[in-house]
């Protein structure tokens, strides 16, 4: 988007600027200085008077929470009232809901388990474990030298999550409403 927004100011600066017209010629010939008098030419900003990057109005939950819904159904799954449906017709849908989730959190943060190790699997070294990963727990806490594993843990290998660049209006919509017009 940003090249697009360079490339109409550049046209339509050309248009009405004689200066920025030889600027934009300078530069597209590869020049390392405009053939516009220095005069014509304005200062360059100072590096303290560049803004700071502005934040997106919407945070990263509300994007995550709107990818989940937009290619999973997460949130109209989970706000749906279960009560009349039966069992099958449940299952049948957060079948596909799961397999629909999983792929947004592959996709967005390549999920995989912290323990080399399957659930029930024995892991030895426990004094070399990063406390940080890894929480023991039992009644050999301190002095035993292998454990089972009771839960692989979860990490991110990557983080993905969309950037947002809607209108502030729109900063807290997950999903817009949808209206059928006849």
């Amino acid at each position: 988007m940003s090249r697009l927004s360079t490339a109409f100011r550049a046209f339509f600066g050309s248009l009405s600027s004689q200066t920025t017209a030889s600027r934009v010629a300078a530069a597209l010939a590869n020049q390392a200085t405009p053939t516009v008098a220095p005069a014509l030419l304005p200062a360059a900003p100072s590096p303290a008077a560049a803004p700071a990057p502005e934040r997106p109005a919407q945070s990263e939950a509300i994007t995550l929470l709107a990818t989940l819904q937009r290619e999973a159904r997460f949130v109209d799954f989970l706000k749906e009232d279960l009560a009349g449906f039966d069992d099958a017709q449940i299952g049948a849908v957060a079948r596909e809901i799961h397999r629909d989730c999983g792929l947004v959190l592959d996709r967005l943060f390549a999920i995989a388990p912290i323990a080399p190790v399957a659930d029930g699997e024995q892991i030895s070294e426990l004094s070399q474990l990063d406390q940080t990963q890894y929480q023991l727990a039992g009644r050999g806490l301190g002095t035993a030298t292998t454990g089972t594993v009771r839960h692989v843990g979860w990490q991110a290998t990557k983080q993905e999550v969309p950037i947002w660049s809607g209108k502030l209006s729109a900063a807290r919509i997950i999903c817009p409403a949808e209206v059928e017009v006849r």
